[in-house]
């Protein structure tokens, strides 16, 4: 029931056109049920008494009464259209704006393929669900009230039966939608898998191929589609009987009614016009219990689906801002003061332990370690993408959980592992930094990240329309991209997270020294494999399961630090990089994260 007043709430603009939609859908049942009477009088009154004025007059107001009918009915429909298509916009808008606040904690419980099947999927069946309450769940009981109390008004002896057959199928009904009730329920989860291996096998299409798992992907899929398939074939199997159920009671309705009606004409109890009214309100009650049937469906199978959305609608971020936020970063300082972090609350151990690390504004600080070392968790507790466990994170003096989210987050540029490029032109995707940004102040962030060599290059030059994932640029070229749309931001602090791995090594000593001269009062943190990418750092963090093994000058840690003299040693010699030293020490991560 919470998550019905949840969405209820965003019915908003639309509540005129739900409560018109019903009140159309009545008069149209009203003037419907008028036809039939209608119908008797001119049989009775017109046609068996020879007057042709009962004809004329009785039939000019069914005439009259089927157009009212048909307008009251285009009415409903228009304004529910209008009411369910408008809800389904709203319940969109809803989850898409929460999911933009979303922590990664919030982002990681839902999953990317199972909110898409919340935003399509479900919202569909919601939409369907809500155009069926407001039409014929309306329709269908005043429908029935009202051909059985008009059949009463005619004959009671007669409406008997088909009170009777009502209650009867109604149970029936009850029995038969109860079963198929859980398969529904199941269905959605299913279709969260079906959309997941869809997005991951189009996003990874190049390394299928390359690897030749088209059959492997198309197995998966086929089990994930047939696992929905066998959910539905059980549920049909149980609606299956509805039909069957529903004309053999129909038919036996109308025997019966035949049968005694004919017997009461014979005794004059009953008139022929009046035989007919009942049997085509007997067909209007019938009718009326299968819709209801249809209703009940539709809202069995849209329930599992209101309890998903409202879900991604009352998802509170674990990141808050303060009540009284702080607006102004003060300088690229940062202070590790003591501090524990795990991504669950239910971790046995934590990912980051014990850290204690202070670095000055405009300093350039190189961190590496072996892959599970923790690196990338590290540097994500300074801009705020996760909140630590325990100790502080401090940027400019001030604890980064006192500043406003947005204001903190402008000023720690972050160049993520993976590289993300929007589809648009390479201006629309460097102004993501900065949206008001020239294209002087566009080229010249793009020169800093050596990206202005090759977007020169092609005929379109900075008006170069990116594919959806940047498919049609290299991975150096992506990541080039991506530096200088960090660039743009003009942050106080810039976090580049092996963000130079597909960039040849004199293209990032070009990057550095360029980022060097342009900005000398920017902190720069740069996360690497390579040893000669931190050679000329101020300092240097060594990374170790999770701790920091050293924090000191290149030189220094070369005299002092097993593990990074091991590393740089290791690689001077061409022997490998930093994962290969941890394999044959066996001091690498045990499980941490990157």
């Amino acid at each position: 029931m919470n998550s019905v007043k949840v969405l209820a709430k965003e019915i908003k603009e639309f509540k005129l056109s739900s409560v018109l939609t019903p009140i159309f859908m009545i008069l149209e049942v009203v003037v419907e049920m008028l036809i039939p009477l209608l119908m008797s009088r001119i049989i009775d009154e017109g046609i068996t008494a020879g007057n042709f004025q009962a004809i004329v007059k009785n039939g000019t107001l069914m005439l009259l009464c089927a157009l009212a009918g048909l307008a009251a009915g285009i009415l409903s429909g228009v304004f529910g259209s209008k009411a369910s298509t408008g809800f389904a916009r709203n319940l969109r808008k809803a989850m898409y704006r929460n999911i933009q606040t979303f922590s990664f904690l919030s982002i990681d419980k839902f999953s990317p393929s199972g909110l898409v099947t919340r935003l399509t999927t479900d919202v569909t069946n919601v939409q369907n669900a809500y155009m069926m309450i407001l039409r014929m769940f309306v329709r269908a009981p005043f429908s029935m009230i009202i051909a059985m109390t008009m059949a009463f008004i005619i004959n009671a002896r007669i409406a008997t039966i088909y009170l009777v057959a009502v209650i009867l199928l109604a149970i029936a009904l009850i029995i038969i939608m109860t079963k198929t009730t859980k398969f529904f329920r199941m269905v959605f989860k299913k279709y969260d898998a079906l959309n997941e291996s869809v997005e991951e096998n189009v996003s990874a299409i190049r390394v299928v191929k390359a690897y030749v798992r088209e059959d492997y992907e198309k197995t998966k899929f086929q089990k994930a589609a047939e696992n929905i398939y066998s959910l539905f074939v059980k549920a049909e199997n149980n609606m299956i009987l509805v039909q069957p159920i529903m004309m053999g009671t129909v038919y036996t309705v109308i025997m019966l009614i035949s049968w005694v009606g004919a017997h009461m004409i014979v005794n004059s109890a009953l008139t022929t016009g009046e035989l007919m009214s009942l049997l085509t309100y007997c067909m209007n009650i019938l009718m009326s219990l299968m819709m209801m049937g249809m209703v009940f469906v539709m809202v069995t199978m849209s329930a599992a689906s209101v309890q998903r959305i409202a879900e991604v609608i009352t998802e509170e971020s674990s990141l808050k801002n303060p009540e009284n936020p702080v607006f102004e970063v003060a300088d690229g300082s940062i202070d590790f003061e003591n501090v524990d972090f795990s991504y669950s609350a239910d971790s046995r151990e934590p990912v980051l332990s014990d850290v204690d690390l202070h670095i000055r504004s405009g300093e350039t600080i190189g961190i590496i370690g072996g892959t599970g070392s923790s690196k990338s968790s590290l540097v994500s507790l300074i801009s705020r993408l996760y909140d630590v466990s325990d100790g502080c994170v401090k940027v400019g003096g001030i604890d980064v959980r006192q500043y406003d989210l947005t204001s903190l987050r402008n000023q720690v540029a972050v160049v993520l592992q993976n590289n993300v490029l929007f589809s648009g032109t390479i201006l629309e995707n460097l102004r993501w930094g900065k949206k008001d940004a020239t294209e002087e102040e566009c080229r010249a962030a793009a020169e800093m990240a050596c990206a202005d060599e090759f977007i020169s290059r092609f005929p379109d030059g900075y008006n170069t329309v990116i594919t959806q994932g940047g498919t049609n640029v290299s991975g150096g070229q992506k990541q080039r991209l991506c530096i200088a749309r960090a660039l743009l931001k003009d942050p106080k602090i810039l976090i580049l997270d092996d963000s130079t791995s597909a960039v040849d090594t004199a293209t990032d000593a070009k990057i550095r020294s360029a980022m060097m001269k342009a900005k000398p009062g920017m902190t720069k943190i740069i996360i690497t494999q390579r040893i000669i990418s931190v050679e000329n750092a101020d300092r240097v963090i060594v990374m170790d399961n999770g701790r920091v093994s050293g924090f000191d000058t290149p030189d220094n840690l070369l005299k002092n630090n097993a593990i990074y003299r091991e590393v740089c040693e290791t690689q001077k010699s061409g022997g490998g990089d930093f994962d290969i030293r941890s394999e044959e020490s066996g001091s690498g991560a045990k499980g941490g994260e990157e």
